[in-house]
């Protein structure tokens, strides 16, 4: 390969050495006819030599970037140097997409983020893939708030840029329990086994990718380094609109938290998204189920979703054995064992594998509401149920207040969770719900009822002084009129004891 540039004759830096993995530079450009080729030319004489390849990903430029980059990579005989266009623009998020996957299905292991306008410095691409090589990040990010080369004023970042990031730094440090120096900076690297995992498609393609990306290393509980970089502001156009990047920056936080926190799902984070949330508010169904399911006890858990509720089950010292659709939850080690199942019909074939046993608990929680005959599934559970057994159930209260006043303004609108789940096909009152468990020989032996979970309708804490008081007040009248105000109805029942 000819080597180019003024940094040939550089001396060599340790932080060079690859150390055996495949490395990635990822160039993106977008109208960099100006910079893109002093950007090569700066690249040292040790990262040439250590990295696989060099891609420059041109965005579809109004100007001749990609022609410029290819010439360059002509002129100068670089084998390791790519150039590649986008037909359409992607944006500045679509376009790391695109490179990632590119340097993913090739199967390297790390990629360096490197922008074509020159406004980061090549000269130290090592320093942001060392700690990834060297086993002790995941992500490195270039910050120009550490101090090492003067600070981002001196390198000339302009003053509402730098107080606007500080602003934006700190307020996203809140959010994410972080604290990094700076979010915004977008000389980046990143381990591509760690890439492989994070959700892109539903991503943004706008300028907050860099945020997003963030927010979901952090979740997902990769290492996160940070290394001092240079601040260069040069008279290079800026095609970042600075008012709309933080209202972006801060929708992403909120649409992150409210997506994790279960009170909406929004499709960039929807992997975090728990259809059935584990509610902390006192006089939730879980409180109860974990008061009335006791310690030291064998439970069947119905309906055990992931075993996010099987883990707090769990960890009181209780055996479980979960029965759900799912081929493998995903916290399997909470069970002691597991059992697949379809339950619209029952246990089906699965009640083979749990006839013979006995449980001494058998958990119902919001299941029945979901099957066309719930009649089936208790009549199987009650032959479970160990002498003496009980079966906690919960059921949803479609008498609630919130439903009557639906229908009085001829309302019957289907949700994504709640009383009026789309996925529900029985709909019971305290009455009915009565009447099934009597049909199916069992006899109630305790009934309360829930309050609205609050938590997941506002995205407030539980454990907020206002949101405590509330939720006391609410249990009040609750208890006043069960039918009118209960959210759930909670029963715990045993068998019937056979007619005289």
């Amino acid at each position: 390969m000819a080597q180019s540039g003024t940094a040939a004759a550089a001396s060599v830096d340790p932080r060079d050495d690859a150390r055996g993995k495949r490395i990635g530079i990822l160039i993106v450009a977008y109208n960099a006819l100006t910079t893109v080729t002093k950007v090569l030319d700066r690249i040292p004489r040790g990262v040439w030599e250590n990295v696989g390849e060099v891609v420059v990903f041109d965005d579809a430029s109004k100007d001749p970037t990609y022609e410029l980059a290819l010439g360059y990579k002509q002129a100068r005989d670089i084998g390791k140097l790519e150039v590649l266009r986008h037909a359409k623009n992607l944006g500045y998020g679509g376009n790391q997409k695109a490179g990632y996957r590119y340097f993913i299905e090739k199967g390297f292991d790390v990629v360096v983020l490197l922008h074509g306008d020159g406004q980061y410095a090549p000269e130290i691409l090592s320093h942001l893939y060392h700690p990834i090589v060297s086993g002790q990040a995941d992500a490195v990010f270039g910050s120009r708030m550490m101090r090492e080369y003067g600070g981002p004023l001196k390198g000339g970042m302009p003053l509402y840029k730098y107080v606007g990031n500080r602003i934006l730094t700190v307020v996203e440090n809140r959010a994410l329990h972080l604290n990094l120096t700076e979010f915004h900076s977008g000389y980046r690297a990143y381990s591509l086994a760690a890439l492989r995992q994070i959700e892109m498609e539903h991503m943004t393609d706008d300028f907050h990718f860099d945020t997003e990306i963030i927010i979901k290393l952090n979740h997902q509980g990769f290492r996160i380094a940070e290394v001092p970089i240079p601040t260069y502001y040069g008279d290079e156009i800026c095609y970042v609109n600075g008012l709309k990047y933080a209202r972006d920056v801060a929708r992403a936080l909120r649409r992150y938290q409210r997506t994790v926190r279960s009170v909406e799902c929004f499709p960039e984070f929807k992997e975090y998204f728990i259809h059935y949330p584990i509610k902390e508010s006192k006089h939730s169904s879980h409180h109860y189920f974990l008061e009335m399911a006791g310690t030291g006890q064998r439970l069947l858990e119905v309906g055990c979703g992931e075993g996010f509720f099987a883990r707090k089950l769990v960890e009181r010292g209780n055996r479980v054995t979960g029965v759900d659709v799912l081929e493998e939850p995903r916290h399997r080690d909470s069970f002691e064992d597991y059992v697949q199942a379809d339950l619209s019909r029952g246990f089906g074939p699965a009640m083979e594998k749990l006839r013979g046993r006995s449980f001494d608990k058998i958990l119902l929680m919001d299941v029945l509401e979901h099957l066309e005959r719930p009649e089936v599934l208790l009549n199987e559970c009650r032959e479970l149920l160990a002498s003496p057994g009980r079966m906690l159930i919960s059921l949803p209260n479609i008498a609630n207040l919130t439903v009557r006043l639906s229908l009085l303004f001829g309302r019957w609108e289907y949700k994504e969770r709640g009383l009026m789940d789309r996925t529900h096909l029985r709909y019971f009152t305290r009455a009915s719900s009565r009447r099934l468990i009597k049909r199916c020989g069992l006899e109630i032996e305790r009934e309360t009822v829930t309050v609205i979970p609050l938590e997941l309708v506002t995205g407030i804490s539980p454990r907020n002084w206002a949101m405590r008081t509330l939720n006391a007040l609410l249990f009040g009248v609750s208890r006043i009129w069960p039918t009118l105000f209960g959210y759930q109805l909670v029963f715990t029942v045993r068998r019937a004891a056979p007619a005289v």
